[in-house]
């Protein structure tokens, strides 16, 4: 966290625009055609900030697209995230909803594991009465729902921006009053306003947090995937215009930013890591990515996102990603899809016999790092018409530990009884137990070296 506080008069002051009626920027969102990407040719710099981290919203908005996580799964997951945070946080904080007794019972028992990292934080409303779910639930710092596109001030609230500004300046001055930190999740911010109610909202908020000397942090939400991370684009959809303005404008800290994306043009890693490089500090997401519609930013992306631009991963622990994942698969029945980057069944798994040939020689040249001791995953490989005597071999060699060459009988006569099966108008994969069955018959009898 930045020490240094917004001082009001560090920038000029901008005046909400009170407008009569909504604008719904239709030369970006036509509604009836896909939304548009404007360019102005205006380029912002790039400025990552001193230091970045990852935050999670997996027991919030995670928890609104799929069947509720029991108490039990939540604690489980909550252990993972830990884990896979390490020992200096890079995971920072987990969201919770508190409104369910089942919620509330799930911030109570992960609040008893005395984890430092994640912090367990709150999301309520821009009501006063839900600040009291906050202090019941013993926690320092909640989100509060600040949507700010005339989307949702005037056809979803029904208020004006003068009366939505109000209305969040009023809550927020309570819960600052109560000693609470506070996360203003800026709901649809990449269809907002910037100048017409954002940066205003934005330079009171800030105003109220050095008055309190209380951190306030602005949630950038992407709410409907908007937001594209292109040099030179126009706001409200550029990304690094967003960051810009709210370090620029709007007086916030590098460190009071976070970003918060949604998948709907599959945009959401790269819109993240675009926030860290133009100076926002965290980068929200969720365990596997999924949340709303599309989902949100998958934690285990932004994981080696991270160690990709910090040049390490700072004592995380990825192997419990793979554990996350058989989890959410056996215990959640969260089905994975095969080719799910990092968690998938299949995503470091060849069937290529082009491939395979390669990967018997050296690995690394096709395999994206060493996955067998970052994720307890080794290089796989999956036995079709397509896999040549290389993959059978290869298969020999993962699952067996007996490492023989492609042209050995065995491997060839297995390799002719695969083609077989697809001559005869085979469509699926060759089992494991099916090709364990015939290394067994095959080799049974040869010396294995």
């Amino acid at each position: 966290m930045e020490s240094r506080w917004p001082l009001r008069s560090g920038h000029r002051p901008i005046a909400v625009a009170d407008v009569a009626e909504p604008n719904l920027m239709r030369d970006q969102f036509p509604y009836l055609d896909p939304p548009k990407v404007l360019f102005d040719g205006i380029a912002v710099p790039v400025d990552p900030p001193d230091e970045i981290f990852i935050t999670d919203t997996t027991f919030r908005d995670g928890q609104q697209a799929r069947a509720p996580l029991d108490v039990g799964q939540i604690i489980r997951l909550f252990d993972l995230l830990h884990r896979m945070s390490g020992p200096h946080g890079v995971i920072r904080k987990s969201e919770f909803f508190l409104y369910g007794a089942r919620d509330r019972e799930a911030v109570r028992q992960v609040r008893s594991r005395g984890y430092r990292f994640p912090e367990v934080t709150g999301w309520i409303r821009a009501k006063r009465e839900d600040l009291a779910l906050v202090r019941d639930a013993g926690l320092s710092e909640t989100g509060i729902l600040t949507s700010c596109s005339d989307y949702h001030i005037f056809l979803k609230l029904g208020w004006t921006r003068r009366q939505a500004l109000d209305n969040y300046v009023g809550v927020v001055s309570e819960a600052l009053a109560q000693g609470l930190r506070l996360r203003c999740h800026l709901e649809d911010l990449t269809r907002a306003d910037i100048y017409g109610f954002v940066i205003p909202l934005a330079q009171r908020l800030m105003d109220l947090a050095g008055e309190a000397r209380i951190p306030v942090i602005l949630r950038l939400c992407d709410t409907m995937g908007y937001g594209v991370p292109y040099p030179g684009a126009v706001l409200p959809r550029s990304v690094p215009r967003l960051v810009y303005a709210m370090i620029h404008d709007a007086g916030v800290p590098k460190g009071w930013m976070e970003w918060h994306g949604h998948n709907d043009f599959y945009k959401v890693l790269i819109n993240a890591s675009t926030a860290w490089l133009y100076g926002c500090a965290a980068a929200n997401g969720t365990l596997l990515g999924y949340g709303e519609r599309t989902g949100n930013t998958p934690i285990e992306g932004l994981v080696f996102e991270y160690a990709g631009l910090m040049g390490g991963l700072n004592g995380m622990d990825t192997t419990a990603i793979t554990e996350v994942a058989e989890f959410m698969e056996r215990e959640a029945q969260y089905p994975i899809p095969a080719a799910q980057p990092f968690v998938g069944r299949a995503f470091n798994m060849t069937a290529a016999g082009i491939h395979a040939d390669g990967a018997m020689k050296n690995e690394e040249i096709y395999n994206i790092f060493d996955t067998n001791t970052l994720l307890h995953r080794p290089l796989a490989v999956n036995v079709t018409d397509r896999s040549g005597v290389a993959g059978v071999a290869l298969w020999i060699r993962q699952h067996t530990g007996h490492n023989i060459p492609k042209d050995h009988p065995a491997v060839e006569a297995i390799h002719a009884w695969v083609m077989d099966q697809y001559a005869a108008g085979r469509t699926t994969a060759i089992s494991d137990e099916e090709m364990a069955e015939q290394v067994r018959r095959r080799l049974e009898k040869a010396t294995l070296s």
